[in-house]
């Protein structure tokens, strides 16, 4: 282990929400958290330690706004510690020539498994017809609503990235067949590429969304998208809440317009439409789709490669092309 001396300077980056996780990284690196520093205010800390901090960490969905990185002029890397990096202004990073790196694989597996577990239990109801049981309704209404099976379902994912290519791998042997969009066609891919989201979900019984929140994503899941999707046609959504829009969900929802909804990430988190809350064809869950202790660990080796290889001069573990 390097001495204290020795060590590189790591900028924690975090909303006051976010604990510091990965303790290794004090092993390895010398942390600055401004959030640790209450005597000073994080401008006047970033403004102190401004010269010394070529490396930033940027835990979670943190905002890291054009406004904080123009008080870092050293700065050389941010290191992301979510799959999405959309709460980093890229453009600004990529006019001064700053890399950006992401979690990588690490949430890719946990996540894929979310994605298939919320797409059974909106098909077979178990959340539904769990509540039916705990609510006292089986005695009093007898047999429960019919659900739908998975087999031979037609899937479209948007975004075939490393969650979307895991959920792939998932949803072939369950006998579903499996079609993509995204921003290019993939090549050595045998999945039937779409050049636009609305021909996918016309020719799908299934959306799963789980692609970059960027410009051109933004509410790309619409009124023309659900609409071609159909009356029986089902969403999931694992990638940022902002890919649908939000309100025309809501109401295609609650008009009968979808089969249903499973939703793990909202436009305005922690906050939920209340219309959804009552839905028995929706299920809904708190952004926790890629989040568990085995993922965690994963994710601590990709931030302490990523953070050894740049202060090495060596190749990035997961580099975010900055087109």
């Amino acid at each position: 282990m390097p001495t204290e001396e020795e060590r590189p300077v790591v900028l924690i980056h975090r909303i006051p929400a976010l604990k510091q996780p990965l303790a290794s990284l004090s092993e390895r690196f010398t942390l600055l958290d401004p959030l640790l520093h209450s005597a000073d205010s994080t401008h006047s800390f970033l403004s102190r330690h401004a010269s010394s901090v070529r490396a930033i960490l940027c835990l979670g969905p943190s905002p890291l706004t054009s406004d904080t990185l123009s008080l870092l002029p050293a700065l050389e890397i941010v290191v992301g510690s979510s799959a999405g990096i959309d709460h980093v202004d890229l453009q600004e990073c990529r006019r001064r020539g700053i890399l950006v790196t992401n979690a990588g694989n690490a949430f890719s597996e946990d996540g894929a498994d979310y994605v298939v577990g919320l797409l059974i239990d909106i098909l077979r109801r178990v959340s539904s017809s769990d509540r039916f049981v705990r609510n006292g309704l089986w005695p009093e209404h007898g047999a429960y609503p019919l659900g739908s099976t998975l087999g031979g379902k037609r899937v479209g994912i948007v975004g075939l990235g490393s969650i979307g290519s895991e959920v792939a791998k998932r949803l072939v042997p369950f006998g579903c067949s499996i079609a993509y969009t995204s921003r290019k066609k993939k090549p050595g891919v045998s999945y039937p590429f779409y050049a636009n989201v609305s021909g996918l979900a016309a020719d799908s019984d299934v959306l799963i969304v789980c692609c970059a929140l960027t410009e051109e994503t933004h509410h790309m899941i619409n009124k023309d998208v659900m609409t071609a999707l159909g009356k029986e046609g089902v969403i999931i959504n694992v990638g940022r809440g902002a890919l649908i829009d939000e309100k025309e969900l809501v109401h295609f929802l609650v008009r009968g317009e979808l089969g249903g909804a499973g939703l793990d990430v909202f436009e305005d988190e922690p906050h939920v439409p209340k219309e959804l809350l009552t839905l028995d064809n929706v299920v809904l869950s708190p952004h926790v789709a890629v989040l568990t202790a085995e993922s965690f660990a994963a994710l601590e080796q990709v931030v302490i490669g990523n953070l050894e290889a740049f202060f090495s001069n060596k190749p990035l573990l997961s580099p975010v092309k900055l087109e």
